[in-house]
């Protein structure tokens, strides 16, 4: 029981630094909240490579995984995986391949969101 609560307030305070992050991005400096979004994937992508991604999963889980930094590492390891089996092809396939699951509930989830609420236009 004592494990379980320590693993859900290490995903809560890492999930909650990672969006505190884009939060302080979104209202003291110019970016676009697109600009930010490609800016933690691509930093998911980075921290991978250099090795630096992989403990913060370890030690955080899904506060680590499911920000957008944790689908950039998944896309770079897929590829990485696939190129290291398939060749040069893997690494067009293997990110898309290794993050299916992830894209599929996210539109399966967003489909089903707008067949149930009605939506509303901006004024």
């Amino acid at each position: 029981m004592m494990d379980m609560l320590l693993m859900i307030i290490k995903a809560f305070a890492v999930g909650g630094v990672l969006c505190a992050i884009g939060q302080v991005l979104i209202l003291k400096t110019q970016l676009t909240s697109a600009r930010i979004l490609v800016g933690y994937v691509t930093a998911g992508v980075i921290l991978g490579a250099l090795g630096l991604y992989k403990p913060l999963i370890d030690f955080a889980g899904a506060g680590a995984t499911v920000p957008l930094t944790g689908f950039g590492y998944t896309l770079a390891h897929g590829a990485i995986e696939a190129v290291r089996s398939e060749g040069l092809l893997g690494a067009f396939t293997g990110g898309v391949v290794a993050a299916a699951g992830g894209i599929s509930a996210a539109v399966f989830f967003g489909y089903f969101a707008a067949l149930i609420f009605k939506p509303k236009m901006k004024s």
